[in-house]
């Protein structure tokens, strides 16, 4: 039996996961031709227009991982949560581990998240970095971060 080719633009598939969903997730490759090579990455297509809140990159986690955080912050955001940018948080991950939304330049968010910038048609965006913790609490800022995994969550957000 032959099954029926489901190929769509992916165009297409991010504009039907935004009508559906009201936004979009984009998984890219780690590039490991680059020095240094860059993890693997996933991130939202439609938070601003969704939610008023940057679209949000995540490094390190399988797309199915972050697909749950994605969806944990559009419930927040939905039900009127704000949720600061540049500011260390609490409570949204389990065991009371820290994170931090940190604002990536538009000249890294361009280059990223060229998805999202096709989607725009070039329209200037607001990204942030989701900035996640070791399992010893420490995130990749900080100098007690462990090393043996500080090239799966490169950090291209910047905290002032």
């Amino acid at each position: 039996m032959e099954l029926p080719d489901f190929k769509i633009p992916h165009a297409e598939k991010i504009e039907w996961m935004i009508e559906t969903h009201g936004w979009a997730m984009e998984p890219v490759a780690a590039r490991p031709d680059t020095d240094p090579p860059l993890a693997g990455y996933v991130y939202t297509i439609g938070f601003p227009e969704a939610f008023g809140f940057p679209e949000v990159l995540v490094f390190g986690l399988t797309p199915s991982a972050a697909r749950g955080l994605f969806d944990m912050v559009a419930d927040m955001l939905r039900g009127g949560t704000e949720i600061p940018v540049g500011t260390e948080l609490l409570g949204l991950f389990d065991g009371e581990l820290r994170c931090v939304f940190a604002p990536i330049p538009p000249e890294a968010a361009q280059e990223l998240l060229g998805t999202g910038v096709a989607w725009r048609r070039g329209a200037p965006f607001e990204a942030v970095q989701l900035l996640w913790p070791d399992r010893n609490g420490f995130l990749p800022t900080e100098a007690g971060f462990d090393r043996r995994v500080v090239l799966a969550q490169p950090v291209v957000g910047v905290l002032s």
